[in-house]
């Protein structure tokens, strides 16, 4: 079984293959808003670093968000298109339990803050089980100063990870038992969709293509804009 992984939903863009052999390729990068320019070309590069012809993909997987909507939208679209064209199952991970991941070996409460910019946080919260973590909390939206309210009426240890923990870190600096994760592990990872995947893949909880669904949370900035700009004029 061969997965081909994309995540878009933050200012970095990446892709990963691999199976039981564990990830084989993974490319990332972060040039600005360039997300649909920089996706085909990585996931040619993967294909050729990891040896696999794109024909050969049984499942592709994709981060569903939480995340920025143009990144989020170029992601979902393209993985979709993927999978309509091989005629193979998808699978769908959140970005929160993408950041979350990589530190799943933490025994503090794990929360995971991704920027949402407009000064709000998109987060979850985990917990370390046998063999990886599990989400406690539903994937939610958040002012950074109502979360760093909670976290000060939490009795737990917390490790918090994300790039939204590193845009306002002043907010949570001073808290105590509050630990940041180093800030490499700031955005979701290609390699983690994969591992993720690969686990969910055997369990055979997959979806149509047509049946997946991103998770925004909230409307486009666009969208928003536009509303308060109805309300200005009338």
């Amino acid at each position: 079984m061969l997965i081909l992984g994309i995540e878009s939903s933050t200012s970095q863009v990446g892709c990963a293959i691999g199976g039981h052999e564990g990830v084989l390729a993974s490319a990332h990068s972060s040039r600005g808003k360039r997300h649909a320019e920089n996706l085909t070309p990585q996931i040619e590069f993967v294909c050729e670093q990891a040896r696999v012809e794109l024909q050969e993909i049984s499942v592709v997987a994709v981060d569903i968000g939480p995340g920025l909507y143009t990144g989020l939208r170029v992601g979902v679209t393209s993985a979709i298109s993927i999978a309509f064209g091989l005629n193979v199952p998808m699978i769908g991970v959140t970005s929160l339990d993408l950041v979350a991941y990589p530190i799943r070996h933490c025994q503090k409460l794990i929360v995971a803050a991704v920027d949402a910019r407009r000064d709000e946080i998109f987060h979850a919260n985990y917990r370390q089980v046998p063999g990886g973590i599990q989400r406690i909390s539903e994937p939610a939206v958040i002012s950074p100063e109502d979360l760093s309210a909670e976290l000060l009426a939490s009795n737990d240890e917390v490790q918090l990870v994300g790039d939204g923990a590193i845009r306002y870190a002043d907010h949570f600096k001073d808290l105590k038992g509050v630990e940041p994760a180093e800030p490499g592990l700031a955005f979701p990872s290609a390699s983690s969709l994969v591992q993720l995947a690969h686990a969910k893949a055997l369990r055979e909880d997959f979806v149509k293509p047509s049946e997946l669904k991103p998770l925004y949370l909230r409307k486009p900035d666009a969208l928003e804009i536009d509303k308060q700009k109805r309300r200005v004029d009338r």
